[in-house]
């Protein structure tokens, strides 16, 4: 059974089963209902426990009435039940305790909680907010202002901390089961605790909430949920429980239909699919249990840290020892500036390092499972690493090239086994951003490809595989957005006027601010290459500056002009001299905000479509995953396809031939205007 009661002398056990997560079906909503039920008529029980099996409490609401029109008992009414007892229910909680499962604890009068528990609100992040009195108890149990925190943030805290602001009334040392027995026979002794409906607010100092309305809009941009969130808490502080439940619910169903709610709900279930793609079910990845990266510099290393933080020993190859040091010191780097932040303990950096061996000898690789190259973006550099390993690593070994933009085919030529190459590209800093392009070549074993997958499962990132063609997913829509941001200039707007609109649209950078900062020469070594396979890229303005050595910020300027020491952009007369040159004859327009925003992403949609055409993507949701996680594409509008799905497909064709007959972007793919048709990109590229 879904809900099942077991009685051990006067305690009775109410167990939720409801694999993989014991989400909040139904099911489980009525078995709970009507454990109450039985149970408050049952003269011989106290107190009851609840708990769930499998590896977590309650993780929410069940994903899969997402969509559908609500089934009763509400959860409201559920959590109200349990709240309403005659005995004293006792919520016992491993694993996660999250958004609609923390909220049923909330409605239990204790709560206890293994050391390694969570518990959590996390529903802004899916563009809403709790639905079922999360906004309303918790200030009433442990203040407004961590509730604040914890509701407008969405993001879980730990048991101890949570024992440490009242939301866990104890931690259970040893056997959850055993433990949440024994204090619910001690609560069956004393009186029933006030339900927390019924507590009021602790007061707040003057001037709280403008504070943190302040603070949360700076922080949420122009995300929703959390600002609705934070109006639902202060209501909870400002009127009667049931005014305030009334408003929360009205909140929730109202920005449950959102476009921000269905944007964050498709990347939810998007990212949710990505570590193990349908294609791939049933092969059985290689093992991993040992680690290489080759190339120890900003890459190389973040790639190793990556691999430490997984708890795989490394070893970092250099072509010297003075490069073997540097290498290292460029890993001890990134865990002293995790200390520094407070992210990490002091002893733990130093167990990481100590699973980091360095040198020159590729003869150390001989037993290792998987080998990264992170060397410079050469043919012939990465093709000469792979011909040393070929000769000393075992050929079951996993060997991977992370390059962003040379054909891992090309790479390959020459590698024993080929079947176990693939391509691993990493976005630095590759410690930290979650987003891995994961590339086979022709050759690459399906195995092989399955354990890149793994491997990302192990690091804890989001995986995407990808097609070989020039810059992969994410860097082949690059440069559209940077091309159209030159015709951008070209046809009357300004660099800060671009990167404004882009900022205005939710992206954190404009394309402006963002070379600067990565660099103008690391575009113009890939133009070089271009050019040299016959291509002609378009980048008239960033090749004269270019020319002039403005490579960006470390330059002392780029699109922008810097002062030492300030990394505050300044509107440069050379850049705009040398644009004024450039669009001379060319029609001039007045860009609005809005208008400079379609004729970046509209066009990276264009390519996108090219891209899921080709098969280069299997996915419009992967392309969604790439933008997000590696370009910091707004979370809250979905992607690039979601966003022109949700636009409409039709408009956004109609936007772009506008832009096309002037001269400021491609005109629609066939692809795009066959999907325009269809309402969708479903089957575009033979794999939905």
């Amino acid at each position: 059974m879904t809900v099942s009661i077991v009685r051990e002398n006067a305690i009775a056990i109410v167990a939720i089963d409801n694999p993989p997560v014991n989400a909040l079906s139904q099911a489980v909503r009525q078995g709970l209902v009507d454990a109450v039920a039985e149970l408050d008529a049952d003269a011989a029980v106290k107190a009851v426990v609840l708990i769930c099996a499998g590896r977590t409490f309650i993780a929410g609401a069940d994903v899969n009435e997402f969509g559908k029109p609500p089934q009763r008992p509400h959860l409201p009414d559920v959590v109200a039940t349990v709240e309403g007892a005659k005995k004293p229910w006792v919520a016992a909680i491993h694993g996660s305790a999250l958004g609609g499962g923390l909220e049923v604890a909330l409605g239990c009068a204790y709560r206890v909680a293994v050391a390694s528990a969570s518990l959590g609100l996390p529903e802004v992040k899916l563009g809403i907010i709790p639905g079922a009195g999360g906004t309303v108890r918790l200030p009433r149990l442990i203040g407004p202002a961590a509730a604040v925190d914890m509701i407008t943030g969405g993001s879980p805290v730990g048991a101890r901390k949570a024992e440490a602001l009242g939301l866990v009334d104890t931690i259970i040392d040893g056997d959850l089961r055993a433990g949440a027995i024994a204090f619910a026979e001690g609560a069956a002794e004393k009186a029933l605790p006030q339900p927390i409906s019924g507590r009021a607010v602790p007061v707040v100092e003057a001037g709280f909430w403008e504070g943190a309305e302040k603070a949360i809009a700076a922080k949420a941009k122009r995300e929703i949920a959390p600002l609705r969130a934070l109006a639902s808490v202060r209501k909870a502080s400002e009127a009667d429980f049931a005014e305030a439940m009334a408003f929360e619910r009205e909140t929730f169903l109202e920005l449950r239909g959102s476009e921000q709610a269905a944007a964050l709900r498709h990347v939810f279930f998007a990212e949710r699919a990505a570590p193990r793609p349908p294609e791939l079910a049933g092969v059985t990845p290689r093992a991993i249990r040992s680690a290489a990266v080759i190339g120890g510099g900003t890459m190389g290393a973040g790639i190793a840290a990556a691999l430490r933080d997984a708890c795989l020993p490394v070893v970092l190859i250099e072509r010297d020892a003075a490069a073997v040091a540097r290498g290292l010191a460029n890993i001890k780097a990134i865990y002293d500036g995790s200390v520094k932040r407070g992210r990490m303990t002091q002893a733990l950096a130093d167990e990481r390092m100590a699973g980091v061996t360095g040198g020159d000898d590729y003869g150390l690789l001989a037993d290792t499972d998987l080998v990264i190259e992170a060397v410079f973006e050469d043919l012939s550099v990465k093709r000469a690493v792979f011909d040393k390993l070929s000769a000393v690593c075992r050929p079951d070994a996993v060997l991977a090239t992370n390059t962003s933009y040379l054909d891992p085919d090309a790479i390959s030529q020459g590698v024993s086994h080929p079947e176990r190459f693939l391509g691993l590209h990493f976005f630095s800093p590759a410690h930290v951003m979650k987003l891995l392009e994961i590339v086979p070549t022709e050759t690459t074993a399906p195995e092989v490809l399955a354990t890149g997958f793994s491997l990302a499962r192990m690091l804890g990132k989001i995986p995407v595989r990808a097609g070989i063609c020039d810059g992969f997913i994410g860097n082949r829509i690059l440069k559209v957005t940077r091309a159209q941001a030159e015709r951008l200039l070209l046809s009357g707007a300004t660099p800060s006027a671009v990167d404004a609109a882009m900022r205005a649209f939710g992206l954190p950078m404009g394309p402006f601010e963002a070379q600067d900062l990565g660099g103008l020469d690391i575009a113009a070594f890939q133009r070089k290459a271009a050019r040299e396979r016959g291509e002609t890229p378009f980048a008239p303005i960033a090749e004269r500056l270019c020319a002039i050595e403005r490579y960006g910020q470390k330059t002392g300027g780029g699109w922008y002009d810097y002062q030492p020491g300030d990394r505050a952009p300044k509107p440069s007369e050379t850049v705009a001299a040398i644009i004024v040159e450039e669009a001379s004859g060319r029609p001039q327009w007045v860009w609005e905000e809005a208008d400079i925003a379609d004729a970046i992403i509209l066009p990276m949609v264009n390519e996108a479509t090219r891209i899921l055409e080709e098969g280069v993507a299997l996915r419009s949701a992967d392309i969604d995953l790439v933008k997000i996680h590696g370009y910091g594409f707004p979370r809250w509008r979905g992607g690039p396809m979601q966003y022109a799905q949700a636009r409409g497909l039709a408009a956004v064709v109609a936007v772009l031939d506008g832009l096309a007959a002037a001269g400021l972007a491609a005109p629609p793919c066939e692809g795009l205007r066959r999907a325009a048709q269809a309402g969708g990109f479903q089957g575009l590229s033979g794999r939905g």
